[in-house]
């Protein structure tokens, strides 16, 4: 997830973990989604001692599920229909619509100007105010995990996706003007990993190997930093997120360790780096550098984790993100058990972080086997065109000019009102400070799908 990346997925190796299948942070580390084998939660992140759960559904056997900001928008996608994404208005209670795809959505990805749906060689990119698609992306590289990653900054609306199935190479393709912007050679081995900071100016990348984590500009594709996990093992790095303003990065994996990166620039005379054991080591190492051979002197020359978290399980997807959560810098990490770890994090001297709190996200599974676990996606027949059938047709129905009450800074005034969905029952109030841009969906499928009435 980019503020987290998703764990879980459509009949992966692992399956639903023992609690959840799958769980998301959405793109400002306010709100955690998780979903289960019996349905799916929201929780606002806002306390570290308390949990709200702002939203339950019974849905069934969720893989995914993503929440566009603090707003009422969430996408579901479950595998007892793996090629159809449902779009929900929670606060109301209400699908707004619901799109079908030629094969199992593996990964969706939005922000408040594009919808991104990514199959294993496909990408489909919508305009998320009407759902109208705007490109497909046919025949990409075959992406197994469903890696890809969407900036949050919607200005920048970059999408990054495997550019390879054998090595490292990342494509990174403009979402709003569509067209291709870059290709990094990112990594010798396969991609794991990909992530994009706030401002969309920073892309981080992992790959299978998990020993190297790299940064690089966006949107030239210049290699800036370069951290080393580790060495003695190869691990499956799982989670990649940059804290809000860019200056620290963590990573999670299936060990049981979570590092934080610190990205900063050293001056020419070294005057910006603290003056300690480590700098005065590094320093040596630099300046040593010139005399072994480049693989030594490249391997030296990376910087280690400026922090750590050493959870008490390993082995278990889990997934991180950094937040300031009460005005202070967080670490936070879902794990597949179920829970949720809060930790402090000193952006100072780093080291390693305390946990500030845990909580479980779920009660024991058990309790609720004799419930009927028929939920609003899986109960509703599926009457319409799939997607393929529809993404081909000509535009023929009108395209929607003018958006009431949408600004281009992608947001609306808390509390006001938009015009009436097409299948909400009444005008919809819009509370949440960051809500989701006014929409209108297509009755007609010249969005490139076709939505429920």
């Amino acid at each position: 997830m980019e503020s987290g990346e998703g764990a879980g997925g459509p009949g992966g190796p692992d399956g639903p973990g023992p609690e959840f299948g799958c769980a998301s942070f959405n793109q400002d580390s306010t709100s955690l989604a998780v979903g289960t084998k019996t349905g799916y939660k929201l929780f606002s992140l806002t306390m570290v001692e308390k949990l709200d759960c702002v939203h339950e559904s019974e849905t069934p056997d969720v893989y995914i599920v993503e929440r566009l900001f603090s707003s009422s928008l969430v996408v579901v996608v479950s595998t007892a229909m793996p090629q159809r994404m449902n779009i929900y208005h929670f606060k109301k209670g209400t699908e707004i619509c619901n799109y079908s795809y030629p094969n199992n959505i593996l990964a969706v990805k939005l922000n408040r100007q594009r919808l991104v749906v990514c199959l294993e060689e496909s990408i489909y990119i919508h305009n998320i105010k009407d759902m109208k698609l705007l490109k497909t992306l046919l025949n990409t590289p075959s992406n197994s995990s469903g890696l890809c990653a969407l900036s949050t900054n919607h200005s920048n609306s970059y999408v990054a996706y495997p550019g390879s199935a054998t090595i490292g190479e990342i494509i990174v393709y403009d979402a709003n003007s569509l067209n291709t912007v870059t290709m990094i050679p990112a990594h010798d081995s396969p991609l794991a990993a990909l992530t994009f900071n706030a401002s969309a100016t920073k892309l981080a990348s992992a790959s299978e190997r998990g020993t190297v984590i790299r940064v690089f500009s966006i949107p030239d594709g210049s290699r800036l930093f370069e951290f080393r996990r580790g060495m003695k093992r190869y691990v499956n790095i799982s989670s990649l997120s940059f804290s809000h303003d860019g200056q620290f990065l963590c990573a999670s994996s299936n060990t049981e360790t979570v590092h934080i990166f610190k990205l900063e620039q050293q001056g020419p005379s070294g005057e910006d780096e603290a003056a300690t054991w480590t700098s005065y080591v590094g320093k040596m190492f630099s300046a040593a550098s010139s005399y072994f051979p480049a693989q030594v002197s490249g391997m030296m020359s990376q910087d280690r984790a400026f922090a750590t978290v050493h959870l008490l399980t390993s082995g278990r997807k889990n997934v991180c993100t950094l937040t300031m959560m009460q005005k202070l810098p967080r670490l936070l990490v879902a794990t597949a058990d179920g829970h949720l770890f809060i930790y402090n994090v000193d952006p100072l001297d780093g080291g390693e972080c305390t946990l500030a709190h845990e909580h479980k996200l779920f009660e024991d599974e058990d309790q609720s086997e004799g419930k009927d676990s028929e939920g609003e996606v899986q109960g509703r027949p599926q009457v319409f065109p799939s997607y393929a059938a529809t993404a081909a047709l000509p535009a023929s129905g009108p395209v929607t000019a003018t958006l009431t009450g949408y600004s281009e800074d992608g947001g609306v005034r808390k509390g006001e009102i938009i015009p009436e969905h097409e299948f909400a029952a009444g005008p919809i109030c819009l509370d949440d400070e960051n809500e989701f841009p006014p929409i209108n969906w297509c009755r007609d499928g010249t969005g490139g799908g076709q939505g429920r009435r």
